[in-house]
């Protein structure tokens, strides 16, 4: 049986994220990170969406997209997936060795409230939680910069909520262990994120409702009525 076709309706945010193919660290140097941006960037000309934030590691990366129009988030990241495989593969002269990523990325929705905001910190603070610097200001490569001042090559999106004005120690402090699982989850499952009839309405309108389905078999009957 294939995968259910994934249904990218325009007006919702998205949480996409992919990783390298056996984790391989192919964000090495200056140049590599400079580059997927330029990607974003020529996307957004191609594709009218909006990036509300990213952060770019060494060997996977975050987007906070909030396409438009329906079927473009789909666009959009079948275009930079395929642009930066190619462009990897010349620069790094490493063509025909194998899939630059593990596999189709990964989304799913966030409920344009607070659950927005704790996505967005999830992502900014990927630096601080992987021990690479000791201030998400210290890292070049994502959204936080960008807002700390930081020339990039596209212009954030302000997204569906105003940030705080505390938002820099927001992203600095310790997430809550629930908000981490709740995102692992939806990143697992590509769930809908969001208070529950939220969820449950998302997954019905975007056909995904397989992702908040318990996982499993059933419970045997103890025989009991």
């Amino acid at each position: 049986m294939g995968r259910p076709k994934r249904v990218a309706l325009g007006g919702y945010v998205y949480h996409v994220l992919n990783r390298a193919n056996g984790r391989l660290r192919i964000f090495r140097k200056k140049d590599d990170f400079a580059a997927f941006e330029a990607i974003l960037a020529e996307g957004i000309e191609r594709v009218d969406t909006r990036i509300c934030g990213y952060c770019i590691m060494s060997n996977h990366w975050h987007l906070l997209l909030w396409p438009r129009k329906d079927g473009d988030l789909s666009e959009y990241m079948r275009w930079i997936t395929l642009t930066h495989t190619q462009r990897y593969h010349a620069s790094h002269g490493t063509a025909g060795i194998g899939h630059l990523y593990q596999g189709r990325y990964k989304s799913f929705p966030i409920q344009d409230d607070d659950h927005y905001l704790t996505v967005l910190r999830y992502i900014e603070a990927n630096p601080l939680r992987a021990g690479i610097v000791e201030s998400p200001s210290g890292y070049p490569w994502s959204s936080f910069a960008a807002r700390k001042g930081l020339e990039k090559p596209f212009a954030l999106s302000d997204g569906p909520l105003a940030l705080p004005t505390n938002w820099p120690r927001l992203v600095s402090r310790a997430m809550a262990v629930a908000d981490h699982d709740g995102i692992s989850n939806s990143i697992r499952r590509s769930a809908p994120l969001g208070d529950p009839n939220w969820v449950k309405r998302t997954a019905v309108t975007l056909n995904i409702e397989s992702t908040i389905k318990p996982r499993g078999r059933p419970r045997k009957g103890t025989g009991h009525l």
